[in-house]
């Protein structure tokens, strides 16, 4: 498949033709419109300072719908406890910074350059981005951010600085978006993390039908 050049025109190949690696497009910029018309096509931006935007659609998909979340006893007893005490949207321009320190395995720098931060709270300063913190004693300790849109929340990253942090605040959550009737999380690609919590792959060709019925909303 032929990787796409985007130019300043609003407007996205069909998903369906990424490469076999999942990558579809480079080029274009990060504007609230183009970000929103991508997350609404089943395509995101994944790269890093020395790379132009990279635009994203893998198959499979890593998701979680909201009633298969899995909690284990632990977790469960944590979250009764009281243990963290979670919020919605307080400290959004934190959770990216602190997404953005975290060192991750196999990876040699940071995806969330200068310019995708900048464009991430220009989208939760419109109401489309949101954040989740979890604090301990007055810090924070952990948080996620993403994307909302219809019935769908795009999770973008997540940290945490103690244990159980980011999973206290991500089953938060889903139950909180399941109750708004909510039924999809989208995690982009696998990681064993979200996988314990109920997060599995599906065929691209699926996801792109099932976010086209929840983003009517």
């Amino acid at each position: 498949m032929p990787i796409y050049l985007l130019t300043d025109e609003l407007v996205f190949p069909d998903a369906g033709n990424a490469t076999e690696e999942g990558i579809l497009a480079v080029g274009g910029d990060l504007r609230p419109e183009r970000l929103l018309l991508a997350y609404s096509s089943g395509i995101f931006p994944w790269y890093s300072d020395s790379e132009p935007i990279i635009w994203w659609s893998p198959d499979p998909r890593f998701v979680l719908f909201t009633g298969e979340l899995k909690v284990s006893r632990s977790m469960r007893k944590i979250l009764r406890q009281g243990v963290f005490s979670i919020t919605f949207d307080k400290v959004f321009e934190r959770v990216i910074a602190e997404c953005k320190k975290i060192k991750r395995k196999g990876q040699r720098g940071t995806w969330i350059t200068p310019e995708m931060q900048k464009a991430y709270i220009r989208l939760y300063k419109l109401g489309f981005a949101h954040s989740v913190e979890a604090w301990e004693d007055g810090e924070l300790v952990g948080g996620l951010y993403g994307v909302s849109l219809g019935k769908v929340f795009f999770g973008e990253s997540m940290f945490s600085r103690v244990s159980n942090a980011s999973k206290a605040c991500l089953i938060t959550l889903v139950e909180h978006l399941a109750k708004q009737g909510f039924e999809l999380i989208d995690s982009q690609v696998y990681t064993r993390h979200l996988e314990t919590l109920g997060a599995r792959e599906i065929p691209r060709s699926e996801y792109l039908i099932l976010i086209k019925n929840l983003l009517r909303y």
